[in-house]
Parts: C-alpha cells; sequence; structure tokens
C-alpha cells in the first residue's frame, strides 16, 4: 500500500487512545499513566512501520493527534470523576488562568500534550520504519 495518508491506519491505531481516554478517568492512575503509554507508543511505531507508509513519522504524528481528540474530550466530558480522581491535576487546573472553567483548561492544555507526544511518536514511527521491514503485499 503505497498511498500518502493510510487515514485508517490512523484511526485504528488511535483506538489505544480512546481506551486510554476512559481508562485514565476511572481506572489508570496519572502515576502509571507513562508506563501503559511507552508499550502503546512502540506498538503503534512498530505497526505504523509494517504498514510500510511512505511518511513514518507523519502517520506516528497524526495518530497522537487523533488521541488528543479522544482524551480532551472524555477528559472534558467527565471532567467531574476524571478530576476527582486525578487531584495533582485538578490542583495544576486551579491556578491556570481560568480556574472556574477546567473544561476550557483541558481544551486548551489537551491540544499541546497532542502535538508533544505527536512528536515522541511520529519519531518512535521513523526510528521503527528504518528497523522493522515493511509486511509483504498480496
Amino acid at each position: 500500500m503505497n498511498k500518502t495518508l493510510d487515514f485508517k491506519l490512523i484511526l485504528m491505531l488511535s483506538l489505544f487512545g480512546l481506551v486510554m481516554a476512559v481508562a485514565t478517568v476511572f481506572v489508570v492512575p496519572p502515576k502509571l499513566e507513562p508506563v501503559l503509554w511507552l508499550p502503546i507508543f512502540v506498538a503503534c511505531a512498530i505497526l505504523v512501520a509494517r504498514a510500510g507508509v511512505p511518511r513514518p513519522f507523519l502517520h506516528g504524528f497524526l495518530v497522537s493527534l487523533v488521541n488528543c481528540v479522544w482524551i480532551t474530550s472524555a477528559h472534558m466530558a467527565l471532567a467531574g470523576t476524571y478530576l476527582a480522581n486525578h487531584p495533582e491535576e485538578a490542583e495544576m487546573l486551579a491556578k491556570m488562568p481560568s480556574p472556574d472553567s477546567p473544561r476550557l483548561m483541558m481544551l486548551m492544555v489537551g491540544p499541546a500534550f497532542g502535538i508533544g507526544f505527536g512528536l515522541v511518536l511520529g519519531l518512535f514511527a521513523f526510528i521503527a520504519s528504518k528497523l522493522v521491514k515493511p509486511k509483504a503485499t498480496a
């Protein structure tokens, strides 16, 4: 498959982000979150590399941006539960410019994290593309 962007691949890999979005609201404590994201990033990078897409960095970056949409949306929709289960984040949001509007702050901060982690996942995908052979197509 040699097309510029594989939107199906991007959407499918972003489902990891959807699962994590809900899990971080209800189950996953903040200190465990990075430990769970690392293998997700590695798996996504390998799957991007195996897909043999011509722009692995861009695919990894876009997966992270879609993840950002899932995560920000879930955290905003379930803000009460999320903040109750994440007191450090609640305290941080209370110190930001709009302390009375945590959802607005999530909406403002979420994309910055999406871009930052997109750069990381993009780099992982680029490196994996140099180390992992693409899956043979029929």
